[in-house]
């Protein structure tokens, strides 16, 4: 088997100039290799001190157990406003659980299994795009995610005029804007918010065309002809405190948040753990016999019945997390390690490390999907793993992405085998989402 690609840590200690050389090309280079062992470390610029927390009681602390002492920061969140506004990703506090009230609803396990005969239609058809021969898998995994958001969220599939408009924005977008806002992260917070033109222009028409479908939803709704899927719930769940609904503005904010997470970051896993099984043949071969005992015609609930393939997405979102870093902000004086943390800090969370860290999990940097029926391996899960966040803030969607991830990933192995391309390893890099620098081109081949 392949040892799946991970990009060379730094040598050596480096200037404030030179790091954010480094971070503008590659964000996961950046940093030191001993991160990958370190329960803490601290960065310190003119402006304010971060700190990279990878000792499981403090992110528990920090996500689970006081998480409203440690708001979302800000300083990354100023990078993606011009396209999500306020929604619940970016907003803290009483508006955040005012948001998360209407929301969470929806994503409820008995909605989450009336959205499977629309998700498995997404699947079928991703499925019957492929054909023989080398492909680039992640401009595929993001029209199937893309396919999955539109006919759960708005019951049209991806050919729908508007759909298209909207992914192809996205996707111009996604690779137009980094993860963090280096101008925001690294400077003062009364330096204005700059964003580029190509930005702003993207953000804008993804929010327009947003705007027409949740106008017309509204009026579908109004009238009583409106279907019954995620985008109606939402807009008709009311705030069991207040009794308010999302207004229009409101909904574009939620919207863009739901394609962004949903779709980017799906299709980031998806076309990982592709690109797993094609290097790990034996893994391949018993992920595949597990599809083939999946029904032709599957319930939501025969998903319990492909447990492989669920631990190789696990995989797949822990060697390569779709969003590698998270900062928090400390609201009083902390202490963490022996050490005083001011006021205004910014406290990293990094599931690129995390999950790689030397200290928790056994041959780090391998593809072991079995590890998760170890008694380590849950462990792991339960104290190293957070692709999803965790705590209150935990992705609203995540039971939907791991449904959605498993359906593919059976279907497409039902029908194809998969291969590796010689001389075109992908190079993880961090956009929006950790996604290879020039794709990941797999070859194709039908099943016997």
């Amino acid at each position: 088997m392949t040892q799946p690609p991970k990009p060379a840590p730094r040598d050596g200690k480096i200037t404030l100039a030179g790091y954010i050389h480094r971070f503008r090309a590659d964000m996961l280079s950046a940093h030191p290799a001993k991160l990958y062992r370190a329960k803490m470390a601290e960065f310190r610029t003119p402006f304010f001190r971060s700190y990279m927390v990878n000792q499981p009681d403090l992110i528990r602390c920090v996500l689970r157990d006081r998480p409203m002492e440690f708001p979302k920061s800000d300083r990354v969140g100023a990078g993606l406003r011009p396209l999500l506004g306020n929604s619940v990703f970016l907003t803290n506090g009483e508006t955040w659980l005012r948001q998360r009230r209407i929301i969470d609803p929806a994503f409820e396990g008995g909605r989450l299994r009336d959205t499977f005969p629309a998700m498995l239609e997404a699947a079928r058809a991703t499925v019957a795009r492929f054909v023989p021969g080398e492909t680039e898998v992640e401009a595929h995994m993001s029209h199937a995610a893309a396919d999955v958001i539109f006919r759960t969220l708005f019951s049209i599939p991806i050919e729908d005029e508007t759909a298209q408009a909207v992914f192809h924005q996205f996707r111009a977008y996604q690779r137009s804007q980094p993860l963090v806002n280096l101008a925001a992260f690294l400077g003062p917070r009364w330096v204005p918010r700059l964003h580029g033109r190509r930005t702003r222009a993207s953000a804008r028409a993804i929010r327009r065309l947003i705007l027409q479908m949740t106008t017309a939803r509204k009026a579908q709704i109004a009238s009583g002809t409106a279907p019954d899927d995620l985008a109606t719930k939402i807009m008709t769940t009311r705030d069991p405190e207040t009794g308010e609904t999302f207004d229009a503005a409101e909904m574009v904010d939620q919207v863009a948040i739901f394609f962004l997470a949903g779709h980017e970051t799906s299709a980031s896993a998806l076309a990982w753990a592709l690109y797993l099984l094609a290097i790990s043949p034996e893994a391949q071969v018993r992920a595949a016999q597990e599809a083939d005992s999946f029904p032709d015609e599957p319930e939501f609930g025969d998903l319990k019945k492909l447990p492989f393939i669920r631990d190789v997405f696990r995989e797949a979102l822990r060697l390569y997390p779709p969003v590698p870093m998270m900062v928090r902000e400390t609201t009083r004086p902390e202490r963490f390690r022996n050490r005083d943390i001011p006021v205004g800090s910014q406290i990293v969370l990094s599931p690129w490390h995390l999950h790689r860290h030397s200290l928790y999990w056994s041959n780090p940097d391998g593809f072991d999907p079995d590890r998760y029926t170890t008694a380590d391996g849950k462990a792991c899960l339960r104290d190293a793993f957070i692709p999803f966040s965790a705590g209150p803030r935990v992705c609203t969607g995540a039971g939907f992405a791991m449904a959605e991830a498993v359906l593919i990933l059976a279907l497409i192995l039902r029908r194809w085998r998969l291969d590796p391309v010689p001389g075109r390893e992908p190079v993880p890099v961090a956009y929006l989402t950790v996604r290879a620098r020039e794709g990941i081109w797999l070859r194709f081949s039908p099943r016997a």
